[in-house]
């Protein structure tokens, strides 16, 4: 019995100076050892002596007791805190929020990032009242599809000091007319093509020795040049190409939207009274292009449409919804 007096503090003497190099099982393990060395109330008296918790001791004493599995493993599946988000589910929808407005990047992937810094998120999230730091907002952010990404070629030309407040009020317009129900197309020329036997990038295979012949000069010819206007349905993720062989012309532009209106959008938009277009502020359909204005003004007096037209700032042309979703198919030739 003098034995067992003197025991628990020997041992809690000796397990505090190899303390610093165990991790949490195997110290767990080694007060189950001491109070199963003792028998009888050693969990009580182990515990006592080392200040454990009784129940850590007596876990490691059942671990023993059921034999060790080797498995490196040092907490049970599904042990350990929980993420923040389990504590707090309002968590992800309040830094969604910050975030949502100023992502970039291609929405077919859903790979975004954000100008907005962890750290700044972090703050925000705190000052709403979601105590969180810089970690736990990249992580969420990782868990959500958002990387972080070096420098990128993202400025063109001297950045207007409104630029954010021009990209909000677009968003917002946006996330007006979607909530709504009604229609909100992105428009642009795509890519021309000279239409014929002419050479284009990438390899295919062919009988060795016999590629298939083009012209030798990229002279537009009698096929002309197909010229693509896309117009991409922001609310049904659809997008629809018709392709012409005129020029590139504000009457092209608008007869291409409605072509797209007669065939897909007043079916899908039965109830329709407005359209919301979003557009570079260059090209056919130009913010200073009198014919582009001119034939939407007869295309909203022919649909009874009431047609609103936002044209992205200058030297942000690459933000525009359709140079990243408009498919390549479904072509209507004029």
């Amino acid at each position: 019995m003098a034995e067992i007096v003197g025991f628990p503090e020997t041992f809690a003497a000796a397990l505090a100076e190899v303390a610093p190099v165990l991790d949490e099982r195997v110290r767990r393990l080694l007060l189950g050892a001491g109070a199963r060395q003792l028998g009888r109330g050693g969990i009580k008296l182990i515990a006592a002596a080392t200040g454990a918790a009784a129940d850590t001791v007596g876990k490691g004493a059942a671990e023993l007791e059921a034999v060790i599995v080797a498995d490196r493993r040092v907490r049970a599946p599904g042990a350990g805190r929980k993420p923040a988000e389990h504590h707090d589910p309002g968590l992800w929808p309040a830094l969604d929020a910050l975030v949502d407005p100023e992502t970039r990047g291609d929405p077919m992937s859903r790979l975004r990032w954000t100008t907005k810094s962890t750290v700044k998120l972090a703050d925000e999230l705190t000052a709403q009242g979601h105590r969180v730091g810089p970690d736990t907002v990249a992580r969420l952010l990782k868990n959500h599809d958002y990387s972080l990404q070096g420098n990128a070629k993202t400025i063109e030309g001297k950045q207007h000091p409104d630029r954010d407040a021009q990209f909000r009020y677009l968003n917002d317009q946006v996330s007006a007319f979607l909530t709504a129900g009604l229609p909100v197309i992105s428009v642009d020329t795509k890519k021309k093509e000279n239409v014929g036997a002419y050479k284009n990038g990438g390899r295919e295979y062919q009988p060795k020795g016999q590629p298939v012949a083009t012209n030798t000069y990229d002279f537009i010819g009698e096929g002309g040049k197909a010229v693509p206007y896309g117009v991409y349905d922001v609310g049904t993720n659809t997008g629809w190409v018709n392709v012409g062989t005129d020029a590139d012309t504000g009457m092209f532009a608008v007869e291409s939207i409605r072509r797209w209106w007669t065939t897909i959008g007043s079916l899908a938009y039965p109830g329709a009274t407005r359209l919301l277009i979003t557009a570079d502020g260059g090209g056919s359909n130009g913010s200073r292009l009198r014919l582009w204005k001119t034939q939407l003004a007869e295309l909203a007096a022919q649909t009874g449409l009431q047609i609103t037209v936002c044209h992205l700032p200058p030297g942000t042309s690459k933000w525009n919804k359709i140079e990243h979703v408009c498919p390549e198919r479904n072509l209507t030739t004029m």
